[in-house]
């Protein structure tokens, strides 16, 4: 009798670590923060990398006072979609890791492998920026058009 038990007993066990460890969901991949001369990445849903970004503004030394306002941003569809539509955050961080800014960018019409040239709106950095990162909050597939219905020919007796 105490030989099944503890036969029980480790059986109830596996199964419970099996049923947990099933359970445990894995996080799509953290975007990372880069030095600013690196180039950032965003990832999809599915943890895929969407979207790649390098900084063309070399300058951002901002203040409390004097905050930076314009930073242009190179992103490429590194992704095998062509999106409608695909926009997302950079947010900028000092020495000491603090965010001190955010902006919001945005394009229409991404295919694969293209790049575009854009602006962060509403974007202040208010420190010395040290490190950087970008998240994709929209990636709009570009559908194909839906082809007209066929109409089938009429057979004639």
């Amino acid at each position: 009798m105490k030989l099944t038990t503890k036969l029980a007993v480790a059986l109830v066990v596996l199964f419970t670590a099996g049923v947990v460890n099933a359970q445990q969901e894995t996080s799509p991949p953290e975007e990372k923060r880069v030095a600013l001369g690196e180039a950032t990445v965003a990832h999809d849903g599915d943890g895929t990398a969407a979207l790649q970004a390098t900084l063309r503004t070399t300058s951002l030394n901002g203040g409390p006072d004097d905050p930076v306002t314009n930073v242009r941003i190179v992103v490429r569809n590194t992704s095998a979609n062509s999106y409608a539509f695909v926009s997302g955050v950079v947010t900028f961080y000092d020495s000491a890791g603090i965010r001190c800014g955010e902006g919001i960018f945005k394009s229409a019409a991404v295919a694969p492998n293209e790049s575009f040239d854009t602006d962060t709106p509403g974007l202040r950095i208010r420190c010395q920026a040290t490190t950087w990162r970008m998240v994709a909050l929209n990636l709009i597939p570009l559908l194909p058009p839906n082809p007209p219905p066929s109409v089938p020919a009429i057979q004639k007796p």
